[in-house]
């Protein structure tokens, strides 16, 4: 049994069923939504019976089938796969992963723009970000009001100026196009909110018909020699 307590405040708001996720508009300075869940059963089983093939595997539905599991392990696997054809059902188009880690970017030291780094998602079509941890280390999200844009820190945009060495008209459209406006810095005592295991969440993404600001999020440092099983789209 899961037990993540996911307290409502201005940024999260907290539903009680996919319904409720998927219509419940974000406004004002709400830009995160929490299914708030216990769900039973062995997920960890689940885990050790897939195979990892690289760093990140998709899982599919008919590889869950596959899998010979207890009844615990039977278990995890139902919530799996109804979430799954839940948010199939509304439209979306859920992957499952195995994850031993994300590719990390070490190019430039004062500015990685890997998914360990606080960033929002940036859509060229209106939608959310979907996003349920069931195994292993789960997201860290923050308020907005909590960081500054990276690109906005004096001492680091003077280093991309420097990186662009071009004409300054350009500027702004060479750090959108290499995705350094998306990434955030969390201010001094900021308070990051962990999504939790179990949870289905849904979170703004960046896009012009957008309504709120995008949620600002990170992937958590993985728990040495445990995978994560991650549902996202």
């Amino acid at each position: 049994m899961m037990n993540n307590i996911i307290s409502e405040s201005p940024q999260i708001g907290i539903v009680s069923t996919i319904a409720e996720l998927i219509g419940t508009q974000f406004q004002g300075s709400m830009n995160a939504l929490c299914w708030q869940r216990n769900i039973a059963g062995d997920f960890k089983e689940v885990v050790s019976k897939l195979r990892l093939e690289e760093n990140i595997t998709e899982v599919s539905a008919e590889d869950l089938l596959t899998l010979q599991l207890s009844e615990q392990g039977n278990m995890a696997r139902k919530t799996i796969l109804n979430d799954l054809q839940l948010l199939q059902d509304f439209g979306a188009q859920p992957s499952l992963n195995l994850l031993k880690c994300y590719d990390r970017d070490e190019e430039l030291d004062f500015f990685p723009t890997d998914v360990y780094s606080y960033h929002v998602d940036r859509s060229p079509i209106m939608t959310d970000t979907f996003l349920c941890t069931y195994h292993g280390a789960a997201s860290d999200i923050l308020p907005n009001g909590q960081v500054t844009q990276k690109i906005l820190i004096p001492e680091i945009r003077e280093q991309l100026k420097r990186l662009h060495d071009g004409p300054e008209a350009d500027f702004e459209a060479f750090l959108k196009d290499c995705f350094f406006d998306l990434h955030y810095q969390p201010k001094p005592n900021a308070c990051p909110v962990n999504l939790g295991n179990g949870n289905l969440w849904r979170l703004a993404v960046d896009h012009p018909e957008q309504k709120v600001l995008p949620c600002v999020h990170r992937a958590p440092v993985e728990n040495d020699g445990e995978y994560r099983l991650l549902l996202i789209c």
